[in-house]
């Protein structure tokens, strides 16, 4: 577990603000003190004694309270995390400017510590060219500017500047507290991950699966999102989980399935990432009608099963083909022999890199937390120490994209 942090949660004057409330809340119940700096205008949205009431902290807004305490000073030199949300098209200019007209851009301009810009404005303002040389400005300078979500606005618009939720840029901000700035090493990148488990049918009601939640593949698919890559996630079965900034998700069921929507987009990725807990057998014949265990119980309790293709192995057929260039990436779920039984893997696969863990005792599937090692082809093995999935992927991208150049 991470020691608790000092956590300034910077909120601008935009409708988003009230999502704020929500973000405080997810630091606090994390352990974290927070102080919540808000812009004059944030305060017409949400009230100073609301944000006192969930930060447990004063609030001000300008430089000239508690200036016996020099607090445009200090809040920044104590912080150990900032996270603007909402980041409007007015407060991110004057960071970018090396404002400090108020506590927070004076707070921002004293902080060393990493500072995470969640933006929340209408499409038109957030694709302005003035606005696009801020965050350009801003993430040069080592700031995390996320990508915004896309979806509706304020009144009936809809479109890319709407703020990612808030258990989103909570995830995302405790991850560049653990591994950095994302950077956009992935800028231009056309990135292809699966995700999720699949399901095999017996009948309409039954089905043969496994216990994958597709959190890893998800995590690979937001931080490629945010550092810069065009993602397409195929995902088959998963839990309930945010969508990746901008990305296409293309649904799937079975392993077929998945294998039909791969091989469709895998010429033209750049790099292909194979997360999803794949089935390796179907029945061979799955019944149109539910079985009953009376009449059906031959049926029920013996069921014939065919081999599924080897997806993973049929995206390097591909390139091997040369039907795709793509750099491709596996995944390996072991109990035992872990190293062992990966390098046999990554062998037979013929993939470039493969990501194999232990799943015994329950780790991993349907875990909030992941660990393992990075295996390549070409003989270098890199340890994945244990975290939350999202820092996983985070640190996975990291090797990735030295393979990459």
């Amino acid at each position: 577990m991470t020691q608790p942090r000092n956590v300034v949660v910077g909120v601008a004057g935009g409708i988003a603000a009230y999502k704020a409330c929500h973000l405080i809340r997810d630091f606090k119940e994390g352990g974290d003190d927070v102080r919540v700096v808000p812009t004059h205008n944030a305060l017409n949205f949400v009230g100073a004694a609301t944000f006192e009431a969930l930060s447990g902290n004063p609030v001000d807004s300008g430089v000239f309270t508690r200036v016996d305490e020099v607090q445009h000073v200090r809040v920044g030199q104590e912080a150990d995390l900032i996270v603007v949300a909402p980041a409007t098209a007015d407060v991110m200019a004057r960071i970018a400017a090396g404002r400090a007209d108020d506590l927070l851009t004076s707070t921002i301009l004293v902080a060393t510590c990493p500072i995470v810009l969640a933006p929340a404005m209408h499409t038109e303002m957030w694709l302005n060219p003035a606005t696009q040389a801020n965050v350009k400005t801003l993430r040069d300078r080592g700031i995390t500017v996320l990508e915004p979500a896309h979806g509706r606005l304020t009144g009936a618009d809809s479109g890319p500047g709407r703020m990612l939720e808030p258990a989103q840029i909570a995830e995302l901000s405790r991850t560049v507290a653990q591994t950095g700035p994302f950077g956009r090493a992935l800028e231009g990148q056309r990135v292809l991950i699966s995700a999720g488990g699949t399901q095999e049918n017996i009948d309409p009601v039954r089905f043969i699966g496994n216990h994958s939640s597709g959190r890893q593949g998800f995590a690979l698919a937001e931080i490629a999102a945010q550092k810069g890559a065009q993602v397409t996630l195929v995902a088959g079965d998963t839990d309930e989980l945010y969508t990746p900034p901008g990305a296409e998700v293309v649904r799937v069921s079975s392993t077929r399935e998945l294998e039909t929507a791969m091989n469709e987009r895998a010429a033209a990725a750049d790099i292909i990432i194979m997360a999803a807990a794949v089935a390796d057998f179907r029945p061979q014949a799955a019944s149109d009608s539910k079985l009953k265990k009376g009449s059906d119980s031959d049926a029920l309790s013996r069921i014939d099963l065919v081999e599924n293709p080897d997806v993973l192995r049929g995206l390097v057929d591909k390139r091997e083909a040369g039907q795709t260039a793509a750099r491709i990436v596996g995944f390996a779920a072991e109990t035992d022999n872990v190293l062992d039984n990966g390098r046999a893997k990554l062998k037979r696969k013929g993939a470039d890199m493969l990501m194999v863990n232990s799943v015994a005792g329950g780790a991993v599937f349907g875990q909030p937390r992941n660990s393992g090692w990075l295996l390549g082809a070409d003989g270098s093995e890199v340890e994945i120490p244990d975290g939350p999935k999202q820092v996983v992927a985070a640190r996975m991208w990291d090797v990735i994209e030295r393979g990459n150049k």
